[in-house]
This record gives C-alpha cells, sequence and structure tokens, in this order.
C-alpha cells in the first residue's frame, strides 16, 4: 500500500510537470505542436493511435488531462482524442485472441468476445461523436458538473486543490533543477521536462497496474467465475469495481477471452462485465484531475459521461445491446475462414485509418 501511495503520487507530480513543460515552451510553440488537433478527425486518430502505440487508455487520458488543465488543448479539441482512446485500448484484449488461433471453435469464440467491445466502442463513437460536434452535449455536461465539484461552496469555483499545491511544488523544485541546476531554458528544458513527465506517468501506471494486478487477478476471475450467468447490471458492476481494482480495463476484458474461448462464458454474460469496464477506465483520468484543476476536471468527466451515456443508449434496447455481438460474430465467422481477416481487421482499424486520418486531417 505504501509502494502504490509513491506511485500514485509520482503519477500526479508527472501531471504537473506536464503543464510546467509546455509553460516552458512559452504560448506560440505549444500552440504549433498541437495545430492539427483542432480537426477533431485529426484528434480522434490521434487518440486511437496513441493508446495502440502505449497499450494503454489510461497513459492517453492522463496526458490529455495534463494537457487541458494547463491550457495547452481546450476541452472541445480534447473530446475526440478520449473518444478515440476508448477504441483504441480495445486492440489488447484483440491481440490475446490471437493466442487461441491454432484451435478453431476456441478462436471463432475468443476473436468473438474480444472484438464485440470493439464493435460497441466503435458503434457509440459513430453516434455520439457527431452529435458532440453539433451540440457540444458532453462538454457542457462536464463544464456544469465541474461548477458543481470544483468549487469552493461559494459558487465561484475558486476552489484549490491541496493536492494540486503539493504536487506542484515537486514539480516545481524538478523544474528549477533543470533550469537553474543544469542551466537549461526554452525548447532543451521543455522537452527534457516533458520526457520527464511521460516516463513518470508510463512508469507510475506500469508497476501501479502490476501491483494491483498481483493482489487482485485471482480474486477478480473468482468473481467472474462466481457470477456466470448472472445479467446486467450487477455484471457491469463487476467490471467497473474489477478495472478501477486493478487499474486497466485492458486486463479486464483480457482475463474474460480464455474463459470466452472455453465455452465456459458466453458473450451475452461477458458483455456488461465490458461495459462496466469501459466506466471503471475513466477512475484513472479523476485521478490525474486532482492534479490539473478544474479544466482537467471536465476533460475527464467528459470520458466518463461518455461511457455512461453510451451504456445508457445501447444496453437497454435489446436490438441494440445484441448489435456488438452479432457484428463480433460475423466477423470470427470470416476470421476464422481465412486468418487474413484478421490481419486487415486490426491494422486496418487500429494502425492504417488512424495514420491515414493523422496525414489527411492534420
Amino acid at each position: 500500500m505504501l509502494l502504490l501511495l509513491a506511485l500514485l503520487g509520482v503519477f500526479l507530480t508527472a501531471i504537473q510537470l506536464m503543464g510546467g513543460a509546455f509553460k516552458m515552451l512559452g504560448r506560440e510553440q505549444a500552440d504549433a505542436l498541437f495545430e492539427g488537433i483542432s480537426n477533431p478527425f485529426a484528434a480522434l486518430a490521434v487518440g486511437i493511435l496513441a493508446t495502440v502505440l502505449v497499450q494503454s487508455s489510461s497513459v492517453t487520458t492522463a496526458t490529455v488531462v495534463a494537457l487541458v488543465g494547463a491550457g495547452q488543448i481546450s476541452v472541445a479539441h480534447a473530446v475526440p482524442i478520449v473518444m478515440g482512446a476508448n477504441v483504441g485500448t480495445s486492440i489488447t484484449n484483440t491481440l490475446v485472441s490471437m493466442g487461441h488461433i491454432t484451435r478453431k471453435e476456441e478462436f471463432r469464440r475468443a476473436f468473438a468476445g474480444a472484438t464485440m467491445h470493439d464493435f460497441f466502442n466503435l458503434i457509440v463513437l459513430c453516434i455520439f461523436l457527431p452529435l458532440e460536434l453539433a451540440t457540444g452535449f458532453l462538454e457542457k455536461s462536464a463544464v456544469a458538473l465541474t461548477g458543481v465539484l470544483a468549487t469552493d461552496g461559494t459558487g465561484t469555483g475558486t476552489f484549490k486543490s491541496p493536492i494540486k499545491v503539493f504536487f506542484g511544488s515537486i514539480a516545481g523544485a524538478i523544474e528549477s533543477f533543470l533550469t537553474d541546476g543544469l542551466s537549461l531554458s526554452g525548447w532543451p528544458a521543455a522537452a527534457l521536462a516533458l520526457l520527464i513527465a511521460l516516463a513518470m506517468i508510463v512508469v507510475a501506471l506500469l508497476f501501479i497496474t502490476r501491483i494491483m494486478r498481483r493482489l487482485m487477478a485471482a480474486r477478480v476471475e473468482r468473481a467472474m467465475n462466481e457470477l456466470l450467468g448472472h445479467r446486467g447490471l450487477l455484471a457491469m458492476v463487476l467490471g467497473m469495481v474489477m478495472t478501477v481494482a486493478v487499474q486497466s480495463s485492458s486486463i479486464t476484458t483480457s482475463l474474460m477471452i480464455p474463459m470466452i474461448g472455453a465455452g465456459v462464458l458466453s458473450l451475452e454474460a461477458a458483455f456488461p462485465v465490458t461495459l462496466g469496464a469501459n466506466v471503471g477506465t475513466t477512475v484513472t483520468g479523476l485521478i490525474a484531475s486532482l492534479a490539473a484543476g478544474p479544466a482537467g476536471l471536465t476533460i475527464a468527466l467528459v470520458h466518463t459521461l461518455f461511457n455512461l451515456a453510451g451504456i445508457a443508449l445501447i444496453y437497454p434496447v435489446p436490438a441494440f445491446r445484441r448489435l456488438p455481438l452479432r457484428l463480433a460474430r460475423s466477423l470470427a465467422d470470416r476470421a476464422v475462414q481465412n486468418r487474413l481477416y484478421v490481419l486487415l481487421y486490426i491494422f486496418g482499424v487500429f494502425v492504417v485509418l488512424p495514420v491515414l486520418g493523422i496525414l489527411l486531417f492534420k
């Protein structure tokens, strides 16, 4: 527990340091780095590709929260990035399903179990991205919630988090060492601070996840087995709690793949657990917002509201609920017949389309 608290401190310090790094760059240079992200489709592509490359939506969303908190990206421009992170994170369990590829029926079930998560996220994205661009309903809702949560009790929204102040002072000490101790300034100081911050985020989340997996993974699997056959809200809450416990939606969803492949867990039983994992993974962004201020909290809440809205729209209606499962089974049938579909799907959705999106729209 002490190690977890220390790693959490490293994580929150990194969030502050990243904001400081962009302030070192100066407004014009920082704006140039994110020039293309003003296009929502380029921002979406960046979110998908960044998450695929680091194999963690938590790293992507924590970085975005830090950038929004530092004022380098607006909430509106960051929304498509966190939506893209939601899609990118589902590649992990798709890759896990490849372990069953030599056993035809196992692979059919496992690949369908993995891609139902992908299809749900893609369907929700296709519905809510255009709606958000047209109305800004997620951003407006998150801003309203931030006004309630980030307040000093007078309704002025001027509450200053002691957590932000404390870890901001540690980040400030690191910045001072770079500028005074190493006599760096401008680009070199900012680039080094940014690299240190990114390394701290990745390492902290990596070890937090490893520790939580060692502590909780066995219990998570037992809980899944005990709840086989249960449906709906209970399984959804289970998925959310498990993801918060192990600090990774990828672990929660990937744990289900061997069980689905073995035929002991049906797609219908696993689906709500997956949806709960989608909500649970947003906790990392909310934690990061403790050190990122009201704007950072707003984009973290956008991520949470996006996933909750997706569940509220899709899950209660049986015809909608069956659609991701039907698409996943259809793709799995084709993948069993021809393994080329697997490569086309993985590289097409998670690599080729995001890269083209960045090249075309940035």
